[in-house]
């Protein structure tokens, strides 16, 4: 499909929108506040304000937060789990792990309560050899019995069914028989790996958010359809990849992360154009922010990732860390008179106090509002309020001035994302400095270049519309299918043959499915990856493969030299293990010109200010305002300056410089 292609992003605060003409190189933009708890009428209400016709887009991608919010509120559907006999508390054994690291106390409850967690006689070993028969009168008596307590979904999770998914596949269709719908996921189907609690886990969360996704995404498409709308609806994957709505729900865990993985890839494909294949991604919206670490323009993605405590979800989603520091944040002086700012959130409803919706606590937006960032004009009454608050709440409490308490919620909250991008990059063995961040959300910009000196980052790169770059992840993200196969041996044991055909099978299957999609694609790009350790480890290192046909050689270099990078150490008397072997199968859709972001028509031949504001550096400095439409390519701007925009603020700090490229991404050189 070469016509209109939209992409729509939901995010906590903020449902975004851009609709892009391939052959006019026209585009459309729409931001308006998400709707809760159901996303669809802020999706429709984005196309709306855009004035988009319906009948003639072509394609639209989709990402939602539907399953992201699900788990981490827990307001799930009720799910059962059909397992192997003596092994139901698994999800509670877990891994001896505590919620609190250092401490005696904590609380966590499993996906799916004990009362709902069945047994029934089966065993395979973990070579896959049968060792208990499959009892299917047992099978079938549990899964009326889940039918009658009320479960929505059910999970039929064996021992060692990736070895052998024999018992799981016979499991299902006799659950099938009885069971009233198709909500029957099995363990093996989603990941053919080893580790049960983890297996078990991730299909519990497929299982639980599988009948919310399908209603959602029923429900929307239904609604696009009767408003003209006639192609196949798309939604991100966490993966950063897409899958048809039609078939999503069926693997529902996959979406979990789909926004923040939108936005990396639009991080990658505006990279890739700017000549910096290395970014630390820094996406600030109004709830959280999102941060990652690109490299040699390839999406971090990992398979391990731990959602919450006790919730680790192992299927490929790009690896994102999150924190709660986002524009709503709410800021606080505890009992013990320490300044916090977040998780907590105002939203989108009620909303900062400055938003004027009945907001009542200080968020990060009102302090950057008092502190000049945002135009006072534009809040009318609401401006005071956030004034008056921010010296009620925090000023007085702390014996600040209202100026040195608003730059304090601001520097927690610095500090906070710093820490996470410090995560992403220096725990990673990666030096900042060697990266540029790319700073996007509606709030990014606003503390992009002062965390950028706070991290010794040289460069920030602001893409054309910060505010809706998540919305554009969706427009240019690929196809993308992703398999893993455990195998779990000393790699002096392992069958390379074996090997070889695993890898070969895997690329097959991710070229069918791909090939099924109706979408226009540039080219087909296969990855190849093992996952290994030392015998006697835990910890996996992913290694990327040079082909689907690597030596026993090449599989104990790669692995040395991967671990030595991440660790600094070499054991070379310790016997090397391959888990599992990985493959990535990526549909290439043809660049998008981002250069019509901004239309060019708009530019003027110089910078020219379209007013001024005092704006608090440590002191109120006379900052001149641009609105970025009317910049030139070659711009060339000193700090302090604010540059303003439909989408978002940008501040660049006294010190800093500000160019362009010809794609109109603002580049900041940072005096840290």
């Amino acid at each position: 499909m070469a016509g209109l292609v939209a992409g729509v992003d939901v995010g906590g605060t903020f449902t975004d929108l851009v609709i892009f003409d391939p052959e006019s190189g026209q585009i459309k933009l729409a931001k308006v506040p998400t709707s809760l708890p159901n996303q669809a009428p802020g999706v429709l209400n984005a196309f709306e304000t855009a004035g988009a016709d319906l009948a003639a887009i072509d394609l639209i991608v989709h990402g939602t937060t539907t399953t992201t919010n699900a788990v981490l509120e827990r307001a799930l559907s009720k799910t059962g789990l059909i397992t192997t006999a003596g092994f139901r508390d698994v999800f509670e054994l877990g891994r001896r792990t505590r919620p609190q690291a250092y401490g005696m106390h904590g609380h966590f409850t499993p996906i799916i309560p004990r009362d709902l967690r069945l047994e029934v006689p089966e065993r395979m070993d973990a070579r896959g050899q049968i060792v208990t028969p499959l009892d299917e009168a047992a099978v079938e008596k549990a899964a009326l019995t889940l039918r009658e307590m009320g479960c929505e979904s059910v999970v039929i999770h064996f021992l060692h069914a990736y070895a052998n998914p024999d018992h799981e596949r016979r499991a299902a269709e006799v659950v099938a028989r009885v069971w009233p719908n198709d909500h029957i996921t099995t363990g093996h189907a989603l990941l053919s790996e080893s580790r049960e609690y983890e297996r078990g886990v991730t299909a519990a969360v497929n299982a639980s958010v599988q009948p919310l996704l399908e209603r959602y995404v029923a429900r929307l498409a239904d609604q696009l359809r009767d408003r003209g709308y006639r192609r196949d609806l798309l939604v991100m994957n966490g993966n950063g990849g897409m899958v048809s709505a039609k078939l999503v729900s069926k693997e529902a865990v996959k979406t979990v992360m789909s926004g923040p993985a939108s936005g990396v890839m639009a991080a990658v494909a505006t990279g890739r154009r700017a000549g910096m294949p290395n970014l630390l991604t820094y996406d600030m919206g109004g709830t959280s922010t999102d941060v990652a670490m690109i490299r040699d323009n390839r999406a971090p993605v990992s398979n391990e990732i731990e959602v919450e405590y006790a919730m680790p979800i192992h299927v490929p989603m790009v690896d994102v860390r999150t924190v709660g520091a986002g524009g709503g944040s709410i800021a606080r002086v505890d009992a013990s008179g320490m300044l916090r700012v977040g998780p907590e959130s105002a939203g989108s409803t009620p909303g900062p106090i400055c938003y004027g919706r009945g907001g009542t606590r200080v968020t990060i937006s009102d302090a950057n509002l008092i502190l000049g960032r945002l135009p006072a004009d534009r809040f009318g009454q609401a401006a005071e309020a956030a004034r008056q608050a921010m010296e009620d709440q925090i000023a007085k409490p702390l014996g600040l001035g209202i100026e040195q308490a608003a730059e304090a919620v601001l520097r927690i909250a610095n500090t906070h994302m710093a820490g996470a991008i410090r995560m992403v990059s220096i725990s990673m063995g990666a030096d900042p400095r060697d990266f540029a961040l790319f700073a996007f959300g509606g709030a990014g910009p606003l503390h992009a270049v002062s965390l950028a000196a706070e991290l010794a980052v040289p460069r920030v790169l602001i893409p054309a519309r910060p505010g809706i770059t998540n919305a554009l992840g969706c427009v240019v993200a690929d196809l993308r299918q992703d398999f893993v196969r455990t195998l779990n041996r000393p790699l002096d044991n392992v069958d390379m043959d074996q090997v070889h055909q695993v890898l070969a099978e895997q690329e097959a299957e991710g070229r069918q499915i791909i090939g099924q999609e109706k979408i226009a694609l540039s080219e087909t790009r296969v990855e190849y990856s093992a996952d290994m350790q030392f015998v006697g480890q835990t910890h996996l290192l992913r290694v990327a493969l040079p082909g689907p046909t690597p030596t026993r050689d090449d599989l104990q270099h790669l692995f040395e030299a991967a671990y030595h990078a991440r660790f600094r150490v070499d054991l070379p008397t310790i016997r090397a293990n391959l888990v599992n072997l990985n493959t990535t199968v990526i549909g290439m859709r043809p660049e998008m010109d981002l250069s019509v972001l901004i239309d060019p028509a708009g530019r003027l031949p110089e910078a020219k200010p379209k007013d001024s504001r005092k704006v608090w550096f440590g002191g109120w400095m006379e900052t001149p305002v641009y609105w970025r439409d009317h910049l030139p390519l070659n711009l060339n701007l000193s700090g302090p300056a604010i540059i303003e925009q439909m989408d978002t603020t940008i501040i660049i700090d006294p010190g800093a410089t500000v160019t362009s490229d010809s794609d109109g991404n603002l580049i900041v050189s940072v005096n840290a």
